[in-house]
């Protein structure tokens, strides 16, 4: 749309039109039942494919989401190093100790 003149403010006027209408569905939604605040943002970044003040304000939101996608990453992490730990605490008491220096299940042991 960028390359042929003629259709650029059309598009312009399009994305802005849609943009415009989801970012108040999303404040509507925001006092009635429905995912406001993700309409919002859903709004400004159809807004943002066509204007630089939309794209500016999305910056905290991307920030806000790469520090919440780290902060859940981290917790995934966390939480599969206890279950681990839980294990081989379990394996241990069961005296099947199932670590990386112990045979495997099922094999002669000296």
């Amino acid at each position: 749309m960028h390359t042929h003149p003629v259709l650029h403010i059309p598009w312009r006027v399009l994305v802005g039109t849609v943009g415009t209408v989801v970012v108040l569905a999303g404040i509507v939604m925001m006092v009635l039942p429905g995912p406001g605040i993700a309409s919002v943002l859903l709004g400004l970044l159809i807004l943002s494919t066509e204007f630089r003040w939309a794209h500016r304000l999305l910056r905290p939101a991307r920030v806000w989401a790469r520090r919440g996608e780290k902060w859940a990453v981290r917790t995934k992490n966390q939480y599969l190093e206890r279950r681990r730990e839980r294990r081989d605490v379990k394996a241990a008491r069961r005296g099947n100790a199932s670590g990386p220096d112990s045979p495997p299940a099922g094999s002669p042991s000296e």
